[in-house]
């Protein structure tokens, strides 16, 4: 799997191209591209650092100059763009630009559904001519559903390359095994056990964990559309994106970005009871314990019904911020851990 996995991005009824002259976008939907054409991004990334610009708000047609009057230039023949394609000029733009752009993605709200149950039940309250209003109404819905589907897309196209390409490569390779791993959780809580009697009914832990099952894949987020292979590890309704220029954090509907420069991470390794069965078969298991121990470690002759666990060996994974991130991970595969902090520590420091 590489870097780039398309050269055209489609935001709704738009097809999006990028090249030196600026971005080309195209619709087969006149009157849409100039009342709803998406702002679109573009990060360039080398030795330099990196480079952000973004297509003005309201982008103006590039139009070839009439030839003067008098010229000999033979204009007999209109010539006419045949591609429907508009080129968007490119400006200077900030790194937050783009977080601000998803947060305003993510907070749009349409009533298109509402709008058109309303119309429905007019046609049925006003019918026959009802109807005739809805049908006519109809057209205009579809327009601005179109319309809504851009607004809620973030578009951004990258252009990585040297280092900063092989990295992101090598992240995505790494992310992949972590996609092998049989189970990998987020911890969300964790609590120590202080008391002998908590040590004695826990099956001896020293401390108790709350976490959910996290997920590896490839997918960017629904409100971003980008030309790359984003790495994405998602749990619950938090998700870290890897991009080359940072880790987007989507948390419900909001947005937040942590730079590779200001992140922390390290990986050791830390042992988990499991219950009986519910073991991963590519972790390690490296002792038993029973659900009731006595003050040596050993069953608890007094419960009948006192079942055997088994003590694995699981990688762990910490990431952190000094803007809040914090996730903590485990992974059945102890060298996963260790292999996902090594990729985000070689991460370029721009």
């Amino acid at each position: 799997m590489g870097v780039y996995t398309r050269t055209i991005i489609r935001s709704g009824p738009f097809r999006l191209t990028a090249s030196k002259a600026g971005i080309a976008v195209r619709t087969g939907l006149p009157g849409l591209e100039e009342s709803a054409a998406p702002r679109v991004n573009y990060v360039t990334m080398n030795a330099e650092g990196p480079t952000y610009r973004t297509t003005r708000a309201r982008a103006e047609r590039s139009r070839r100059p009439a030839p003067p009057r008098g010229s000999t230039a033979p204009a007999q023949v209109e010539m006419k763009d045949v591609t429907g394609a508009t080129i968007h000029e490119l400006v200077p733009t900030g790194r937050g630009d783009i977080v601000e752009q998803l947060n305003s993605a993510a907070g749009h709200r349409s009533w298109l559904w509402v709008i058109a149950a309303l119309l429905f039940v007019a046609g049925l309250v006003l019918a026959p001519w009802g109807w005739a209003l809805s049908a006519a109404a109809a057209a205009a819905l579809v327009f601005f559903l179109l319309r809504d589907q851009v607004k809620s897309r973030v578009v951004v196209f990258y252009d990585v390359d040297g280092a900063d390409e092989r990295w992101f490569e090598s992240l995505i390779d790494t992310t992949k095994i972590a996609a092998g791993s049989q189970r990998i959780w987020r911890v969300l809580e964790s609590g120590q056990v202080v008391t002998t009697r908590q040590h004695k009914t826990n099956a001896g832990a020293a401390n108790l964990i709350n976490r959910i099952v996290a997920g590896v894949s490839f997918d960017a987020p629904r409100h971003l559309a980008t030309n790359i292979t984003v790495p994405t590890i998602t749990a619950g309704s938090t998700s870290l994106h890897f991009l080359p220029d940072r880790i987007l954090v989507k948390d419900g509907r909001h947005y937040a970005d942590v730079a590779y420069g200001d992140l922390f991470s390290g990986a050791t390794t830390t042992r988990f009871i499991e219950a009986a069965g519910a073991a991963p078969r590519d972790a390690q298991k490296v002792d038993r314990t029973w659900q009731y121990v006595n003050v040596k470690g050993g069953p608890d002759r007094r419960y009948s019904n006192n079942p055997e666990r088994s003590v694995m060996l699981y990688g762990q994974l910490e990431m952190s911020s000094q803007g809040g991130l914090y996730w903590k991970m485990q992974t059945s595969a102890t060298h996963v851990a260790a292999q996902l902090n090594a990729a985000l520590r070689a991460a370029p420091r721009h």
